[in-house]
C-alpha cells in the first residue's frame, strides 16, 4: 500500500533515533550513557502523584471536555496571571496531550497550503515537521552563534513575504538553552505587528532559567497588540518532571483556541483525565521540588560547559536556561580527518564509547551536537571522560 505524501515527506527525529539505539544497546547489556533525552531525570513530585491517586479514587477516570476540565483551565488562567502578568478567560485556553500536541493542533488550525512560518535555527526538531504536515512551508532564519543563537529584527524583516503567516519564538530554547531578553522580544514584536503576523511563543522551559538577572518574559505581555496576536504554548512536562503525563496547553485568541479544541475533539477526544488533575496540583502547588531540580541543573550545567570547553576542538556557550549544552564541534571534526558531519561523529561516539548525544543536523546545524545534562553528575562525569578520550583518539 502506498503511504500518503504527507507522511512520506517527514524526516525522522534524530533525538528519538539516537535514544532508540542507546536503549537497544543497554538491553544487550552495554554500559550506555544517554545524553539525548529531553526530560528531567527526577521523578514527578510526590504531591502531584498523590493528586492523581486521589483523582482515580474519586472516579475521575471518564471522558472530559476536549479542551480540558474547567478546574485545570482555571489553574492555567491563574498561572498565566501570576507568572506572566497575563489575563485570559477560560475560552482562551485549551489543554492538549502535551505541548507538542498543542503545537500540532495550532499549525493545523492556522496554516493553509503555501503559508509560511518563520522558524529561527537552531530549532526544536518537530517544528519543521509539524509545519510540513499542515501543508505549510518552514522558512528558517539562522540565529548566529555570535548572537547567542538568537535572530535579529533585521533578519526577521528580510524573511517576511506576502505568504508569511506566523513567526515562532522558543525561549528558553531547545536546543541552545538561550533566552530572549525583553528588549529583543520588543524589537521582534514590533516587526510582527507591523506585518500583521501571528506569534507562536513556545514557553515550555520558562521556569528553568538559572542565572541572576536573566528572567523569562512572555512576548504576549509586552503590549495589547502582541497579546492579541500571540498564541502561547506551554505545559507541565519540563518544569514539574511530568514528561510522561502528557499535559500541555495553549493560550491565545478565542477563535484560534476554539479551532484547536474542535480539531482535538475529532482526534484525541480529550487529554487523560487523571493527568489533568495531576496538572492542577502541579500548577497550584509548591515549587520547592522545582527549586531542587534547578539547583541540580545549575551544578551540572556549570560542570558540563567547563569540561566541554576544555576538550580540543570544542566550544560551548553557557546556556542560561533549559537543560541542554549546544556544542560547536566543527574544529574537532576537521581535526579528526574521519568525520564530515555531526551525525557521523555521534554515531561513532555511540559505537566506540557508548555515549549517546544528538547531532545538530536535526536542529538545523552541521557544526554542533546537543548534550542533555538532565542526568546525574556521576553519569555526566563518566560521559565526558569518554567523549574527551574519543576526541583525543586515546
Amino acid at each position: 500500500m502506498k503511504l500518503s505524501k504527507r507522511v512520506q515527506q517527514l524526516s525522522p527525529s534524530p533525538t528519538l533515533a539516537i535514544t532508540a539505539t542507546a536503549k537497544s544497546l543497554k538491553q544487550q547489556g552495554y554500559d550506555v550513557i544517554g545524553l539525548g533525552a529531553g526530560e528531567p531525570d527526577f521523578n514527578t513530585p510526590e504531591h502531584i502523584m498523590q493528586a492523581a491517586k486521589e483523582a482515580m479514587d474519586a472516579g475521575h477516570t471518564k471522558y472530559t471536555a476536549s479542551g480540558g476540565i474547567p478546574e485545570l483551565k482555571k489553574a492555567i488562567v491563574d498561572k498565566l496571571q501570576r507568572d506572566n502578568g497575563l489575563t485570559y478567560e477560560p475560552n482562551q485556553i485549551t489543554v492538549a496531550t502535551g505541548a507538542k500536541h498543542a503545537l500540532y493542533n495550532l499549525f493545523q488550525a492556522i496554516i493553509d497550503p503555501g503559508d509560511e512560518v518563520i522558524i529561527p535555527a537552531p530549532y526544536w526538531v518537530s517544528y519543521i515537521e509539524q509545519v510540513k504536515l499542515a501543508g505549510g512551508e518552514a522558512v528558517v532564519i539562522e540565529g548566529k552563534e555570535s548572537n547567542s543563537f538568537k535572530i535579529t529584527p533585521e533578519q526577521l524583516k528580510e524573511a517576511i513575504t506576502e505568504r508569511t503567516k506566523a513567526v515562532l519564538i522558543n525561549s528558553p530554547s531547545n536546543p541552545t538553552g538561550m533566552v530572549y531578553f525583553e528588549d529583543e522580544l520588543r524589537a521582534l514584536g514590533e516587526v510582527c505587528v507591523e506585518h500583521d503576523l501571528l506569534v507562536v511563543s513556545d514557553e515550555i522551559y520558562e521556569h528553568l532559567i538559572y542565572d541572576e538577572g536573566v528572567k523569562h518574559v512572555s512576548i504576549a505581555s509586552l503590549s495589547k497588540e502582541l497579546y492579541d496576536r500571540t498564541i502561547i504554548i506551554n505545559g507541565v512536562s519540563k518544569t514539574y518532571s511530568m514528561t510522561g503525563w502528557r499535559i500541555g496547553f495553549a493560550a491565545g485568541p478565542a477563535d484560534i483556541i476554539k479551532a484547536m479544541t474542535d480539531l482535538a475533539s475529532h482526534s484525541t477526544s480529550n487529554p487523560t483525565s487523571i493527568a489533568q488533575y495531576a496538572a492542577i496540583a502541579a500548577l497550584n502547588g509548591t515549587h520547592e521540588p522545582v527549586e531542587v531540580m534547578k539547583k541540580a541543573f545549575v551544578e551540572r550545567r556549570d560542570y558540563v560547559v567547563d569540561r566541554l570547553n576544555q576538550i580540543p576542538g570544542f566550544t560551548c556557550l553557557k546556556p542560561p536556561g533549559a537543560f541542554y549544552a549546544f556544542v560547536n564541534i566543527r574544529e574537532a571534526l576537521e581535526q579528526s580527518g574521519k568525520y564530515q558531519t555531526p551525525d557521523e561523529w555521534a554515531s561513532a561516539l555511540l559505537e566506540k564509547e557508548l555515549v549517546a548525544v544528538v547531532p545538530g543536523s536535526g536542529f538545523g546545524s552541521n557544526d554542533h551536537m546537543r548534550i542533555s545534562y538532565a542526568t546525574s553528575m556521576e553519569q555526566l562525569e563518566k560521559a565526558l571522560d569518554r567523549i574527551e578520550r574519543f576526541v583525543k583518539g586515546e
